[in-house]
């Protein structure tokens, strides 16, 4: 990883950016203190993965161990009772103390 001050950047743009293209990560700073990264942009496929991949590291997101069944997808949801209100209920949930 390189790092450029801002004036370095400003004035070499191009060439950093070309650096870029040929896979190297730029750390931009200001005073000594880190303000922009440049990197190599990947696919938006890879960013997702990348993003998911982070997201499951962290404890945010846990990913399915297998498939969706298809016959969950082509089912109609259940249809509430009359009278039934998901806002009283979340509010009772609420008041119980959950």
């Amino acid at each position: 990883m390189k790092t450029a001050t801002l004036a370095e950047t400003k004035n070499n743009l191009s060439a950093l950016i070309d650096q870029v293209r040929h896979g190297e990560t730029i750390v931009v700073v200001d005073r000594g203190r880190p303000v922009a990264h440049f990197g190599p942009v990947s696919s938006e496929e890879e960013a997702t993965e990348d993003r998911l991949a982070r997201l499951q590291r962290q404890g945010i997101l846990r990913r399915a161990l297998y498939p969706l069944p298809r016959q969950l997808l082509n089912e109609r949801p259940p249809a509430a009772s009359d009278g039934a209100s998901i806002v009283a209920a979340l509010l009772a949930e609420r008041g119980a103390g959950r």
